[in-house]
């Protein structure tokens, strides 16, 4: 087996790596740390939570100097994600001398502040969001010609968010020679032409995941049968001792709704969305990792990269519009080894949108809530098997269907039979009697014209 110390990676990334008890690289490192120390351009695509930022990170500080220049530049879309690579790079540089820096620029935060700050020094790493990069690099703060490594992490995201054309511009401004590295979940056909420009004869990963979602994970379906999803919720939230709970819904209103109702239940809870502000937002985001908070409700804001150590449990309250989501969000709980429990809640009507999730691959086990505890539920098939046999009999018959199952003289049987055909014959005669009068009246109407 694979450990780091056999990367000849120097000595203060190895004492780093001791302190925060990294010993074994993941699937994604073990493949992409060696094209990257062989300068190689690399379009990595792997499941969220697979390790993909010391993938990039540990390499390219190894190979970072004492040169006050910007040698490495991180794009990433998200604002919490910029300050978690931010964060993992800190940890690292914590054994290199003083001379070794890395600068955050996200959106939101003092402009002017950072172009003092470069004026004075510029960093060897930089991480940020690609509008603040761009502002920067554009105005000539961020001098990037010494560039020789360039990651764009969440590259699908970043075209969700559209951020693309800040990535092209930051590109077309790096130095001739340089490594690009591109990290994905998903790559889209509409980053192709990206990748083609800009990467020379990339090496790809895919780290390829059969069970789509971890094994880890036990990931449970529960009907609401048209009940209320915030009390639901707080009932899955108070049973048993969850460590931490994340809740997922799609809009900053359902989240508000989520957060003062279980607020207004005694839960000390906090919520993430893109309606708080960039210093609201990393107060929270610091407060949750600091352990102050049991429960978060939060939008998709933070299902894309951010690493909210101990989550024992995901709850989608709303299934996500885009169902790539959904992996994201079970992707929160069951990291590291660790097992989780993912809770996903549907309405009547919503058995599509369940189909669909189960075409990517992915298996529920069903449950119920029955006298405040968590019980097997019926499969969803199964339920509409038994429904189908009898929603189109005239109702007088459906008792007749029931008294099938029962013990009866084979003659009793037959009468329960004929009768049946008798009615669907008669319903099938009903039926084309009406569709010979629409005809008709179709023809008339069409004639008066």
């Amino acid at each position: 087996m694979t450990k780091f110390s056999q990367y000849n990676f120097n000595d203060a990334i190895n004492k780093s790596l001791a302190e925060i008890n990294f010993e074994e690289p993941t699937e994604v490192q073990e493949a992409v740390i060696p094209l990257v120390n062989k300068k190689k351009d690399v379009i990595v695509q792997s499941m969220t939570g697979s390790g993909k930022t010391h993938a990039f990170l540990l390499p390219i500080m190894n190979s970072i100097t004492k040169e006050p220049t910007v040698q490495a530049l991180i794009a990433t879309p998200s604002r919490e994600l910029a300050y978690q690579i931010y964060e993992d790079t800190q940890a690292i540089l914590k054994n290199y001398d003083e001379d070794y820096n890395a600068f955050i620029f996200v959106g939101g935060t003092d402009k002017q502040r950072q172009q003092r700050k470069l004026n004075a020094h510029q960093p060897q790493i930089a991480i940020g969001t690609p509008g603040r990069l761009w502002d920067l690099i554009k105005e000539n703060d961020l001098h990037v010609e010494n560039v020789e490594r360039f990651v764009v992490d969440e590259a699908d995201m970043t075209l969700d968010m559209g951020f693309l054309d800040d990535v092209i511009n930051i590109a077309a401004k790096m130095p001739e020679h340089h490594e690009t590295a591109v990290f994905s979940a998903t790559i889209p056909q509409k980053l192709e032409p990206f990748l083609q420009k800009y990467l020379t004869g990339p090496k790809k990963v895919e780290i390829k995941n059969s069970h789509v979602i971890s094994k880890s994970v036990d990931n449970w379906l529960m009907f609401t049968h048209g009940r209320d999803k915030k009390a639901l919720i707080y009932k899955l939230m108070t049973i048993g001792e969850p460590y931490m709970v994340l809740v997922f819904a799609n809009t900053k209103k359902t989240v508000d709704e989520i957060y003062d109702y279980l607020k207004n239940q005694g839960l000390k809870v906090a919520r993430l969305h893109g309606g708080l502000t960039p210093r609201e937002r990393k107060r929270v985001m610091k407060q949750i990792e600091n352990m102050d908070y049991q429960f978060v409700v939060a939008t998709d804001l933070a299902a894309r990269g951010i690493d909210i150590t101990g989550v024992s449990h995901v709850i989608n309250a709303e299934i996500p519009d885009d169902l790539e989501f959904f992996i994201h969000r079970v992707g929160r709980t069951g990291r590291n080894g660790m097992s989780g429990t993912a809770i996903t809640l549907y309405n009547p009507g919503e058995e599509n949108k369940i189909d669909e999730i189960e075409k990517m691959g992915i298996k529920f086990n069903p449950k119920e809530l029955k006298n405040d505890e968590i019980v097997d539920g019926y499969e969803r098939d199964r339920r509409g098997q038994r429904h189908a046999s009898t929603e189109k009999l005239d109702p007088k018959l459906v008792g007749f269907v029931k008294k099938q199952k029962v013990k009866k003289k084979p003659g009793y049987k037959k009468k329960i039979k004929s009768a049946i055909s008798t009615e669907k014959r008669q319903q099938k005669k009903i039926q084309n009697r009406q569709a010979q009068r629409d005809l008709r009246k179709a023809r008339k109407n069409k004639s008066s014209y």
